[in-house]
């Protein structure tokens, strides 16, 4: 089996590398992750500045690729330029942070997933629910079972695996739970500051204003302590709102 992994938190993140010895158990891996940090790029692609492609060395072995570009275009040079041919999975991770609920959308870690989704290939995202991760290994070891079931069973076109790992030791896990997506969101906060020159910037801060949601949403979960999975399509469409909207006489 071929593993293409990437990442939004950079080649150098510890949760890309606990991901590759993980599924190296499993498969043959191939990474290809930013060079640099992308946290909450979304699905950006680079179309406006060219993309370099380095060789990633770690302990003076080859690790992998990195691309001065974002999570999706990893995905997309890896299969490409790279690899050169489908891989039969696409796994991404493991995040520093959750990727629930309203995080989807705004997370590079999901959206390298989906591009693969988005290019016919199954996908799986990663992520543990800290950015001060205690330990990895449970979470590559769901990564792997994950991936396991996924290369047996598929995925249909255009879906992708999100799966949400509590930071906690494995004995503190309660199990694993197929889920819906949270409808909490963030609460944005531009926090005005003043720089050394006496000038104003602002800096991003806020919270996640949880809601009344169904028990088995990733939100949900996740506080429960059981780990996440939670199918994502990139078909964005309200179906019922098409419905409804067939009949304004636009």
């Amino acid at each position: 089996m071929k593993i293409l992994v990437s990442n939004d938190d950079g080649i150098d993140a510890p949760g890309i590398h606990a991901l590759a010895e993980a599924l190296k158990k499993i498969g043959e891996v191939i990474v290809v992750a930013p060079r640099t940090e992308q946290s909450a790029v979304g699905h950006k692609i680079t179309m406006q500045n060219p993309l370099r492609v380095t060789k990633h060395f770690k302990n003076g072995e080859l690790f992998g690729y990195s691309v001065d570009g974002t999570p999706a275009d990893c995905i997309k040079m890896g299969i490409r330029n790279i690899i050169k041919e489908q891989p039969d999975i696409v796994v991404s991770g493991i995040n520093h942070g959750a990727n629930t609920a309203v995080s989807i959308i705004y997370s590079g870690t999901v959206s390298a997933a989906r591009e693969a989704a988005i290019m016919d290939v199954p996908a799986i995202a990663i992520s543990v629910t800290s950015h001060d991760v205690d330990s990895f290994d449970y979470a590559g070891k769901v990564a792997a079972r994950v991936t396991e079931l996924v290369a047996k069973n598929g995925l249909a076109k255009g879906t992708l695996l999100n799966v949400n790992v509590p930071n906690l030791p494995e004995s503190e896990i309660k199990g694993i739970k197929v889920t819906t997506q949270s409808k909490a969101k963030w609460d944005d906060i531009y926090e005005e500051r003043i720089d050394p020159y006496g000038k104003s910037y602002f800096w991003l801060t806020g919270s996640l204003i949880e809601v009344e949601d169904e028990e088995d949403t990733d939100q949900n979960m996740v506080r429960q302590n059981f780990v996440a999975v939670t199918p994502i399509h990139f078909d964005l469409t309200d179906y019922k709102t098409y419905e409804d909207i067939k009949h304004w006489n636009i």
